[in-house]
């Protein structure tokens, strides 16, 4: 099945998910962290949209540990940039109606929460055919290593999707059921 369509089709079925009944618990995703050798400052998340998985909480729970939370920035050209947010600060709304930090200071993650309209078990993710995060990965993969970990609903994991040699691999997926 095309991109075009599996999108179409996920999307509604995801649209159907009570996000109320169907949350990811923050020790999952907080438990992934710590495992990492490396030591973890920056997180980043997302405004969530479109029935998005809801990351919100999740973020608000790193802000109470001392993590220091960010939000992607979409600019020209299909680029974006995470800027640092606190859950003190207002945002303001862009072009596409999402809401977004003032550009203050880039934040490069070390974490980044990434949401999906469908994955795979092989760790493939389908956005919405921006390329955004394809191309932030790219472009951050060259400052610094970082944790790419997609959210979603169980109910989005599909058999096979499709793949270019610009899609992006998670290094894990959670849902509100399961890790991979």
């Amino acid at each position: 099945m095309q991109k075009l369509k599996l999108r179409k089709k996920i999307l509604k079925i995801r649209k159907r998910i009570n996000p109320n009944t169907n949350k990811i618990n923050f020790s999952k995703i907080f438990n992934l962290i710590k495992k990492q050798k490396k030591t973890v400052k920056y997180i980043g998340g997302y405004f969530p949209v479109n029935s998005e998985i809801d990351d919100l909480e999740i973020l608000q729970k790193f802000e109470k540990k001392n993590y220091k939370i960010s939000l992607p920035v979409i600019k020209k050209n299909f680029d974006m940039d995470f800027y640092r947010f606190s859950f003190y600060e207002p945002l303001i709304v862009n072009k596409y109606g999402i809401p977004e930090p003032k550009k203050t200071r880039i934040i490069h993650p070390d974490v980044i929460l990434i949401p999906m309209v469908a994955f795979d078990k092989k760790l493939n993710r389908l956005g919405y055919g921006g390329g955004y995060y394809d191309r932030l990965i790219n472009k951050l993969i060259k400052k610094k290593k970082f944790l790419k970990i997609g959210l979603a609903f169980s109910k989005q994991l599909i058999n096979n999707l499709p793949v270019s040699k610009y899609d992006r691999k998670m290094d894990y997926i959670v849902t509100e059921k399961f890790i991979l």
